[in-house]
């Protein structure tokens, strides 16, 4: 595994942190077409319209989640992955992670990370949440037995952060290849039935690229480069 190399610029400097706020992915977009500097972060204890991956909403009670974007001006080939991988790397040897960046315990989502920007005209936002504090009580019906939290206290959330930042500084300079091999030693589908918009099959790791591999019927295996795939209950 090739060692990282030290970033030019120190992740979460500057910063700003809002009591309350639509979604920091939106705030941190403001601030990159404004034209803010690579590692600009922007924190908030509470979202009211934190968003996910596909459209969905990314919630969380006040105080108790880690709702963080960064603006990004080095972007890294593989992204998602390497972002997945800083979370699990502070979440700890059982996380685990559903392509391309669902970091889960158990099978239940533990964060979410939502990148948006524009590469070509040289920035993007990388949006993370990480249910630090959340416990079952305070999770909506809707994802009762689907959410998890890391069983830590509110008073952790900030150290959490700091450990975050530390992660991503080091995964978001790795060359790819290291990258890979170490997403393949936490992926959650390898060998698991899965479904997709054009079909299913069974999820066969992940190649050079980051793409998802997949297995179907009759022997085509298939390169996923983006969507949502869905963990089957029966084999396809």
């Amino acid at each position: 595994m090739s060692a990282p190399q030290p970033s030019r610029a120190r992740l979460g400097t500057p910063r700003l942190h809002l009591r309350s706020t639509d979604s920091t992915n939106e705030r941190a977009r403001v601030l990159a077409l404004a034209g803010a500097p690579h590692g600009t972060l922007v924190t908030a204890g509470e979202q009211i319209a934190g968003r996910g991956r596909q459209g969905r909403t990314w919630s969380a009670p006040p105080g108790r989640a880690l709702l963080a974007s960064l603006v990004l001006r080095e972007i890294p080939p593989l992204l998602a992955l390497a972002s997945a991988l800083a979370v699990a790397d502070v979440v700890g040897a059982d996380a685990a992670i559903k392509w391309p960046n669902d970091v889960l315990l158990g099978d239940r989502k533990l964060a979410g990370i939502l990148a948006e920007g524009r590469p070509q005209e040289g920035w993007a936002v990388l949006g993370i949440g990480l249910n630090v504090a959340v416990r079952d009580a305070d999770l909506p019906p809707e994802l009762a037995g689907r959410a998890a939290g890391m069983g830590l206290a509110p008073a952790d959330v900030e150290p959490v952060l700091s450990r975050l930042l530390a992660a991503l500084e080091l995964r978001l300079t790795q060359e790819p290849g290291a990258i890979v091999d170490a997403y393949r030693e936490r992926d959650a589908l390898l060998g698991r039935a899965l479904r997709w918009g054009q079909g299913e099959g069974v999820a066969a790791g992940i190649d050079g690229a980051g793409r998802l591999l997949v297995d179907r019927a009759g022997g085509e295996r298939v390169a996923l480069e983006a969507g949502e795939v869905h963990i089957a209950h029966t084999a396809p």
